[in-house]
C-alpha cells in the first residue's frame, strides 16, 4: 500500500504566493462523479488521501462531502490550506478531516502586514477543529526565507494558546491535538535548472506517495506541479497498470539504485536532501 496521495481536487488558488511555482495547467475543479471515480481506482491502495497538490481546497464547494466520501472508502483525509477562508469552513470540522495543515508562512508570502485578523481566524478554526479531535498543524515553513512575521505570529498564536508548549524535533506541540512546525523553504524542481551536484539521490516517489492531478493525470509525487513526469491517467486505466509501466518502474528502480533518471528529478532538491539526511543504509 501506498502511504499517501496527494490528489488535487483543484488547481486555482486565491493567492498568489511569491514561493509558489503556479502552473499553466488548464484551472479546474474535480467534479462529483470525477471524486468518486478517481477515489474508487485508489481505494484499498493508498491510505492517507491529501486534497492537495496546487491549488486551495477550501475553494471547492463539495470538500466536506470529498472528505466524507473519502472515509466511508477507508481512506484517512488530509487538508492542506493557506488559511484565508477558514472561517467559511465551519462544514469541514463536521466532516471530520484526520489533519488539517495550515500554511502560516503565506501571509508572508502574499507580501501582507499585520496578521492579526488572519491569525484570529485561523485560531478560532484551530480551536473548533483541535476540541471535534481533529489534529491540526500550523505549518512556517519558510526558514531562510519569508520569516521576518514570525515572531509576531508566535506570540499571537499564544494569546489563544498560551505557553509553555512541548518542544518537539520538528517544533512543538502548542496543545492537544495542535501543532507548529517549521521547515526551511525550498525550491520548486524546475527543467529550467542545473542538475544537483549531488549525484546521488533517493525519494519516495512510487514508494510511498503519488499525485493525481485535478485532469486525472498520476504523477510520481507532490512537487511534479505541472505533470511534467506523467505516468498515465487515472480516468482511463486502473493505479496498477500506471505504476507497473516502464516509466514508472525506471523510477522506482533509479531510486532503489539511489539515482534519479528523470531530467526533472536530478533537478529537485528534496531527492538530494533526503538522500543525505536518511542515508545510504536507511532510505530503502
Amino acid at each position: 500500500m501506498i502511504t499517501r496521495c496527494y490528489l488535487e481536487i483543484t488547481n486555482i488558488c486565491n493567492l498568489d504566493c511569491l514561493f509558489c511555482p503556479k502552473t499553466d495547467r488548464a484551472k479546474r475543479k474535480l467534479s462529483l462523479e470525477e471524486f468518486d471515480l478517481l477515489t474508487n481506482r485508489l481505494q484499498g491502495k493508498i491510505k492517507f488521501l491529501y486534497f492537495h497538490l496546487m491549488g486551495e481546497p477550501l475553494l471547492h464547494p463539495n470538500l466536506p462531502q470529498f472528505i466524507t466520501m473519502a472515509r466511508d472508502k477507508g481512506f484517512i483525509p488530509v487538508i492542506t490550506t493557506n488559511g484565508t477562508l477558514l472561517s467559511r469552513a465551519h462544514n469541514i470540522i463536521a466532516s471530520l478531516p484526520h489533519k488539517v495543515q495550515i500554511s502560516l508562512h503565506s501571509h508572508e508570502g502574499n507580501g501582507k502586514e499585520n496578521p492579526e485578523q488572519y491569525i484570529k481566524e485561523v485560531m478560532e478554526f484551530t480551536q473548533r477543529a483541535a476540541e471535534a479531535g481533529i489534529v491540526v498543524v500550523l505549518r512556517l515553513w519558510n526558514q531562510g526565507g519569508y520569516e521576518s512575521q514570525n515572531d509576531h505570529l508566535h506570540e499571537l498564536i499564544a494569546e489563544y494558546f498560551p505557553r509553555p508548549w512541548s518542544e518537539r524535533y520538528y517544533g512543538w506541540c502548542v496543545t492537544k491535538n495542535v501543532y507548529l512546525e517549521y521547515a526551511r523553504i525550498f525550491e520548486w524542481p524546475d527543467g529550467e535548472r542545473e542538475e544537483n551536484d549531488e549525484k546521488e539521490a533517493f525519494c519516495y516517489a512510487l514508494r510511498n506517495q503519488i499525485g493525481v492531478l485535478v485532469d486525472g493525470s498520476v504523477v510520481p509525487c507532490c512537487l511534479d506541479h505541472n505533470g511534467t513526469i506523467t505516468l498515465g491517467n487515472l480516468f482511463e486505466q486502473p493505479l496498477d497498470e500506471i505504476l507497473s509501466s516502464p516509466r514508472a518502474r525506471a523510477i522506482y528502480d533509479g531510486f532503489t539504485r539511489h539515482e534519479a533518471v528523470e531530467p526533472l528529478c536530478k533537478r529537485c532538491g528534496y531527492a538530494a536532501v533526503i538522500k543525505k539526511f536518511l542515508g545510504r543504509g536507511n532510505s530503502r
